[in-house]
């Protein structure tokens, strides 16, 4: 009798779902499409979900009204696998910091580079980051912000098809990717330090 409720115990206990502990980070990085590609090839990140945020209007969509939000992913990562620093550190390297117009072919405020904070301790380590690049790079102007987190509204709906572009679309998308220059220039800014 002890075997069998043992038995049971233990395949009850394999089905039920186990706590894992997972913290978010929202960046901005132009395309969505190429940050949701970026950061799913990065240890201990579980998820990265395309869509908007910085902006007022409520429920943003990619044909329809987004005014002042931006094109952002939110990452959800294993901090006991990678670090928000390490998110950081590989946000900065996939991203143009000196470009005020836009990310790379993509001009336009909705495609401008920013991190979004949701606390004092990610703030600070932003902060931190972002210091690092000025000081890498004294001739240049560092336009990347820091800005508070605000709503981030996923992209949902009849436009759900820019999610997992790159995965669905695997041509177009490095069709896009490729004519829009995004790794020469990353390359052409971070060397050897470029993920691309």
């Amino acid at each position: 009798m002890k075997s069998t409720l043992a038995s049971l115990f233990l395949a009850a206990a394999s089905v039920l779902p186990v706590a894992v502990h997972a913290d978010t980070a929202v960046l901005a990085g132009g395309c969505f499409w190429c940050m949701e590609k970026d950061f799913e090839s990065l240890d201990g990140v579980s998820e990265v979900v395309s869509g908007f945020t910085g902006g007022t209007a409520e429920n943003p969509t990619y044909r329809g009204d987004h005014t002042g939000h931006y094109e952002a992913v939110e990452i959800t990562y294993d901090p006991d696998v990678v670090s928000y620093r390490d998110i950081l550190d590989h946000f900065w390297v996939n991203v143009d910091p000196f470009d005020a117009n836009g990310q790379f072919c993509d001009k336009g405020p909705s495609y401008l580079s920013a991190i979004f904070t949701s606390d004092d301790t990610e703030l600070e380590l932003a902060e931190q980051t972002r210091q690092l690049v000025v000081e890498r790079f004294p001739d240049q102007n560092v336009v990347t912000p820091i800005l508070p987190l605000t709503t981030f509204y996923p992209i949902t709906g009849n436009e759900i098809h820019h999610q997992d572009f790159y995965k669905k679309s695997p041509i177009r998308y490095k069709a896009y990717r490729y004519s829009c220059g995004r790794d020469r220039r990353l390359e052409a800014i971070w060397g050897e330090d470029a993920t691309v």
